[in-house]
């Protein structure tokens, strides 16, 4: 059967009650439990102590909302925040940006390993990358339920209808539909979980930690370099990227997306030109009288 376009209906809360539970913040949060527990398991598998992974927990998850933010704030809406400089703190309106996201974990990796593990970022930004890709796909099925960050027209039969006056729409208001559009953010998911399946599969069958650099190398490629090819197909985030399109064939998250992928292709250069680092896996944490 050939789609006639999807009319997307989608309501941007799971339940709405004495409290209110929106699907992103119920998959941002469904992301970081499944990251977490995989990063445990490469811990233990690695003999690693199980004390390091409260502290990173904590040390990612401030850093991904701190550095999304001000990503959102600096790179996307300046002349805004610059004069409105308390609404920075204004989270629940929206505005995150990945790229900030990012370059606030690989801060605060950095701060961590000073002061958690001794050991280099890069050690434990190869095992941290692998789940975020998983993450990174849950995020933008939230921003699907959210009506947020689609595409442009589109004539596909799997293009999306999405409610273009959302907010009005979820307090009593008629649906005001936009044209067929690319569900671009089912696209980026999909990308991510390549990624994501990609990176575990280095790891848990390849043993690619042991070149160090080369996992984080194949994430920022993949995730960056997807995001880079589907921002052809996916509107402005603000419009004064429209200009910017039209001077030179880019807009912000693609010039934003092109340094993560160099330096991926130099650290996946430089991890191959290295040899291997021979590792013991234990199957057990390295402290015991911290043990579930």
């Amino acid at each position: 059967m050939i789609l006639d376009f999807v009319t997307w209906t989608a309501n941007p809360n799971l339940y709405s009650g004495f409290i209110t539970v929106r699907w992103y913040g119920l998959m941002f949060a469904i992301g970081f439990l499944i990251g977490y527990e995989i990063v445990y398991r490469m811990f233990k598998h690695e003999g690693m102590p199980e004390k390091w992974l409260a502290p990173l927990f904590f040390y990612v998850v401030i850093a991904t909302v701190v550095g999304a933010r001000l990503g959102h704030v600096f790179f996307y809406d300046w002349s805004y925040y610059s004069q409105h400089p308390a609404d920075i703190f204004k989270v629940w309106e929206g505005g995150l940006a990945s790229h900030g996201g990012t370059l606030g974990i690989i801060i605060a990796i950095f701060i961590y390993s000073w002061h958690v593990t001794k050991k280099s970022a890069l050690w434990t930004l190869d095992r941290l990358c692998v789940p975020i890709g998983l993450v990174g796909a849950l995020i933008r099925i939230g921003n699907l339920m959210n009506h947020e960050i689609y595409g442009a027209v589109t004539s596909q039969p799997w293009g999306f209808k999405f409610i273009s006056n959302i907010n009005q729409w979820m307090h009593g208001a008629e649906p005001v539909f936009t044209q067929p559009s690319h569900p671009t953010q089912i696209y980026e998911a999909l990308c991510y979980v390549l990624v994501f399946a990609v990176c575990m599969y280095m790891y848990w069958r390849c043993n690619s930690q042991e070149r160090q650099g080369l996992l984080l190398g194949v994430f920022l490629i993949g995730i960056f370099g997807s995001r880079f090819f589907v921002e052809f197909v996916k509107n402005v985030q603000e419009p004064w990227e429209i200009g910017l399109r039209q001077s030179i064939g880019l807009d912000q998250g693609q010039l934003l997306s092109i340094p993560f992928v160099i330096a991926g292709v130099w650290l996946v250069v430089r991890a191959l030109r290295r040899p291997r680092l021979s590792q013991d896996y234990p199957g057990q944490f390295s402290d015991a009288e911290t043990k579930k």
